[in-house]
């Protein structure tokens, strides 16, 4: 995927990751950024082409995707984190956190696979985590949501390669944003796992372990599930 040129729809794009991943976008090429958010105002950088956007609204995912035809690389970066235990905490903050991070990326690509593939294929970056392996009872509906986001991430790869389109998982562990600010430990640099990103989508690449926690925790896949639990 040439970033020079393109026209991406990052979703979540006015704080954290996403303002970084679309910062990076424009300062590579990128002919026009989309900042998909619920909130147009909270998008301050000129730059980006604010887009009100709830990727837990299907109507509000369809009426964008009827209005940019021009995108060519879309960006699943939004997502939530909370509820706790899927067993023992609040099981509607459970089907909160599903909606937003899996079925989210679900139906933006249902509704932007079509115009990727007029614009002759594209890409898509789905933004995973470690968590799509490890898990534990304290996030066990996070990482629920993304070890989902991480299947749908595959078979989407699969079903869209017939129409050129390129997919990327991003895997990563702690980064410094918002999401797990009360979390006490070492955290990436959000620009810095940007830069791996995008690096890995110009290089044609379906997969990226951005650190060396994610390449660890998914070494471990081979061996008992306890490995896999905290």
């Amino acid at each position: 995927m040439d970033i020079a040129g393109s026209s991406a729809l990052v979703t979540g794009a006015n704080r954290g990751f996403g303002r970084a991943l679309a910062t990076q976008l424009v300062e590579r090429g990128a002919k026009t950024v989309y900042a998909a958010v619920r909130d147009p105002a909270t998008v301050t950088d000129d730059r980006l082409v604010p887009i009100r956007f709830d990727v837990t609204d299907a109507e509000s995912v369809r009426r964008a995707a009827a209005q940019l035809g021009d995108v060519d690389l879309v960006i699943n970066n939004a997502g939530i984190g909370g509820a706790g235990s899927l067993l023992s905490g609040d099981i509607e903050g459970g089907r909160a956190v599903l909606e937003t991070n899996f079925f989210g990326p679900a139906t933006v690509i249902r509704e932007f696979a079509p115009v990727l593939g007029r614009n002759g294929g594209g890409a898509v970056v789905n933004v995973l985590s470690v968590l799509s392996w490890l898990t534990s009872p304290s996030f066990g509906a996070y990482a629920a949501s993304k070890a989902a986001a991480w299947s749908l991430t595959n078979s989407a790869r699969a079903e869209l390669r017939g129409q050129g389109t390129q997919v990327l998982g991003v895997h990563v562990g702690f980064m410094d944003t918002d999401l797990i600010a009360s979390i006490d430990a070492p955290k990436l640099d959000p620009a810095a796992v940007a830069t791996q990103v995008l690096d890995a989508l110009e290089s044609g690449a379906e997969e990226l372990l951005a650190d060396d926690l994610s390449r660890e925790i998914k070494s471990r896949l081979t061996g008992p599930p306890s490995a896999l639990t905290t």
